[in-house]
């Protein structure tokens, strides 16, 4: 058994200083968090959404909780698909 959460999916806001990140557990329940980060500020991303504690049974079903907790995740994986997608 991993030890660890493991990251299965992450977006970043169009300014890349926000991400959300879904994630496996070691109990395989799926959870997700949203982070910042200041680009002055070397320490790296902080939690701020204090959304990990949710468990979730599925993946789709921590990013349908992400989608309705996090304002400016639907635009993030919208341009996502958009970059993603072939002319």
């Amino acid at each position: 058994m991993r030890a660890k959460n493991l990251v299965v999916k992450s977006f970043n806001a169009a300014g890349e200083d926000r991400c959300v990140d879904i994630f496996r557990r070691p109990d395989d329940t799926f959870g997700f968090e949203e982070y910042r980060r200041d680009v002055e500020d070397q320490r790296g991303w902080f939690a701020v959404g204090f959304h990990a504690d949710g468990t979730f049974e599925t993946e789709t079903a921590a990013l349908a909780a992400a989608l309705t907790a996090v304002a400016w995740l639907q635009d993030a994986i919208a341009s996502e698909s958009q970059t993603l997608s072939p002319e």
